[in-house]
């Protein structure tokens, strides 16, 4: 039996700003591993303020409780005889960083600042943070709180190896992992054993096999152990963090956090024996790689990692490897925005969640993501989570045993929704819908019709201008027929917030309710939907998933939450039933949009994650569109894409809050930093034309000479 090594790793709920509450878990999670047997622990990113903290961290107060934390920590009495690794940002010689702080024992060991930073999709740590040097090592003078409590003034600061008694460890931080030159390269021909990567990572759908693919090509090729810390939980933004902490060891998983809970501290343990590194390592190319490789400073610590346990233990054992979990794309639905919105609902102090039930597949999507929170929140307590239960109890505040709660019953005491009719617009079927749906959730549902306020306001206008607006199934103009549709979704918006102020009060409560938006990413980049009408809510739990995937979503809960009433919002017609319904015309989402759900995906991909413009996505689709549209048909697409996109750019202004779930989200508050006045795109639309032209007439040449 070699050297054995017990290490730690975890996954945290931090929220940002909330110092005590994240110096708690970080404490827990230590209490946790020492309890395992582990002498290491590695924990999140930035996990003593939060990760998302934004422009609070130009805030000098940061600086100041987060090292104040530090101390805290490596003075609690379980905090001894393990080595920590904390995330918080430092200040040194008038710059910031984002930065790794080891201590051991009431000493800090060292600080290791972020060398490559993340600043795209939705990260801006270039706003907030200055990037190390590659092995650059300086001294650090440490903060008054630290050096009164320790008596240390000064540590290194900087890319650093840290020796132990008996094995080598250092730090790589969350982006350094994605970037083509990675620091663990270097690490592993300089003989480190084990590298800590702790990262703020969010959840995007079908993302977390990347990320798991990059460390282990990562331990693959250069062996070693692969500790891997991720945090959970929204910490107060659209991200949700979706854990998922690994232990690697030369290219096999021995252990993996869960994706998506409730629960605030989770913490992964695995015992490797460092000595089965060699096999992994023994190239001879890699050796004489090794041999050129540049040098690092190393800090030599007095302490041991391995444990004589394994020698005189039988139960003592290396981790067994094992293949790594994944959730299908509809459980990460499922999952995602239900602990995200727990988060919130909680955090909030909110009464519960109000949502318009209009009997369409979005609507259906949002009550069906609350219903699954609900199962969430009744299997954690079932499971014993303390925390959940002691959260739940709020909304019993007279004393109900909350643990025989089924799911139907939490929901109902959270989560009212409501249908919002007009009679000559709504169906029959709609209406039936929306109420069967609430049923078989349990939610608290209302039916009513908003004729008399749509009346009033159409009155009003008409009186005020002395016109009368029509529906343009009764003659009237694409304005008119604009402007009625529009006074009935902005009606909505505003009987949602006085319904959801009221309910609770109603219903024998207090407090308010959040209202949920349940616009889909696909009509947000279209901008097929009303500024300031049910899209403008508090929080919107599928802003940032497209139709199709909702839709695969629905079809999976049918089965998986046993709501059969499901398949009839998948066979209904999309509709907004937003004009009166006649014997030979029902509104059509997709007819209304003249583009497919289907297409949209593909135009936002080809927009935001490939960057292409009207040209270049013309270019793309007449290719890949061949078979099913001429070049002229493609034109024509992708012209009117980016006519609707560009003219309703500005409603991504004051887009609802969304969670964030795909790659070419339009959100332009955090992601897509984009203007909302456009010109025309004349010069790309003549650049088209005129290809177009040529590509005709060298059909036409080629029928006049028998090519064709």
């Amino acid at each position: 039996m070699g050297r054995l090594v017990t290490l730690a790793t975890c996954q945290l709920n931090q929220w940002s700003l909330d110092f005590d509450g994240n110096r708690d878990r970080i404490i827990r999670a230590i209490q946790d591993a020492k309890k395992a047997g582990a002498n290491l622990i590695l924990t999140p990113e930035l996990c003593v303020p939060g990760y998302g903290l934004l422009d609070h961290f130009l805030e000098l107060d940061v600086y100041l409780h987060s090292w104040e934390v530090v101390a805290e920590i490596i003075n609690h009495p379980d905090a001894q005889d393990i080595i920590i690794d904390l995330g918080l940002p430092v200040r040194h010689h008038g710059n910031p960083f984002n930065a790794r702080v080891i201590a051991l024992n009431k000493k800090i060991l060292a600080v290791r600042p972020k060398i490559w930073l993340c600043n795209d999709g939705n990260y801006r740590e270039m706003r907030y943070f200055t990037a190390w040097k590659r092995r650059l090592v300086e001294s650090f003078k440490l903060p008054n709180v630290i050096q009164e409590l320790t008596g240390q003034r000064e540590v290194p600061i900087g890319d650093i190896i840290f020796e132990t008694l008996d094995a080598s460890f250092t730090s790589e931080t969350c982006e350094e992992l994605w970037t083509p030159d990675s620091p663990h390269a270097q690490y592993s021909l300089n003989g480190v054993e084990i590298i800590l990567n702790s990262s703020g990572s969010h959840h995007e759908l079908r993302k977390l096999d990347t990320r798991i693919n990059l460390i282990l090509e990562a331990t693959a090729k250069s062996g070693g152990v692969y500790m891997y810390s991720n945090q959970r939980g929204c910490d107060g933004d659209r991200l949700y963090y979706d854990g998922s902490s690994l232990i690697l060891a030369s290219g096999k998983v021995i252990a993996q956090g869960t994706q998506f809970s409730l629960n605030d501290v989770e913490v992964l343990v695995s015992t490797v024996d460092l000595d089965d590194i060699w096999s992994s390592r023994s190239s001879r190319s890699r050796g004489a790689q090794s041999m050129e490789a540049p040098q690092y400073e190393r800090v030599k610590v007095d302490f041991r990692l391995s444990s004589a346990k394994g020698m005189f233990d039988p139960a003592f054992r290396t981790s067994a490897p094992f293949e790594p979990r994944y959730h299908k794309p509809e459980e990460e639905i499922a999952l995602g925005p239900a602990c995200w919105m727990w988060d919130y609902l909680r955090r909030s102090k909110a009464a519960g969640f109000f949502v318009p039930l209009s009997g369409g597949i979005d609507s259906c999507a949002t009550a069906t993501i609350v219903f699954s929170m609900c199962r969430l929140v009744v299997q954690a307590i079932g499971e014993g989570n303390q925390q959940v239960i002691e959260d739940v109890q709020r909304f019993y505040p007279d004393g109900d045993d909350v643990t025989k709660l089924t799911a139907q019953d939490f929901c109902n005491r959270i989560f009212c929704t409501c249908f919002m009719g007009m009679k000559e617009q709504s169906s029959k079927e709609t209406r039936s819908r929306a109420k069967e749906l609430a049923a078989a959730i349990g939610a608290h549902h209302i039916d009513c019709n908003i004729d008399v306020v749509y009346n009033a306001i159409k009155t009003l206008v008409s009186e005020t201008l002395n016109f009368e607006p029509k529906f343009k199934v009764h003659g009237g103009s694409i304005s008119e027929n604009l402007a009625l549709q529009n006074f009935q979704s902005r009606t909505r918006m505003v009987l949602s917030y006085g319904l959801g102020q009221l309910l609770p009060t109603v219903r024998g409560g207090s407090g308010g309710l959040l209202i949920l938006g349940s616009a889909n990413v696909d009509e947000a980049l279209r901008g097929y939907l009303t500024k300031y009408d049910c899209s403008s809510a508090d929080i919107n739990p599928i802003g940032g998933i497209s139709k199709t995937d909702l839709k695969r979503f629905i079809a999976w809960a049918e089965t998986a939450f046993d709501l059969p009433i499901l398949q009839q919002f998948l066979d209904a017609t999309p509709t907004a039933e937003l004009e009166p319904i006649t014997s030979d015309y029902v509104q059509s989402d997709e007819v209304d949009m003249g583009m497919t759900y289907n297409e949209l995906s593909v135009y936002g991909t080809l927009r935001k994650v490939n960057k292409f413009g009207p040209y270049s996505m013309w270019q793309k689709l007449v290719v890949d569109w061949q078979d099913r549209c001429t070049p002229r048909e493609v034109y024509k697409k992708v012209r009117d894409f980016f006519y609707y996109y560009a003219i309703n750019r500005h409603k991504m202004t004051t887009i609802t809050p969304a969670y964030y779930a795909e790659q070419y989200a339009p959100d332009d508050n955090r992601f897509d930093l984009r203007p909302f006045l456009y010109p025309r795109f004349n010069y790309a639309h003549r650049k088209i034309e005129n290809e177009l032209k040529l590509m005709e007439e060298g059909q036409a040449d080629g029928q006049v000479n028998g090519e064709a």
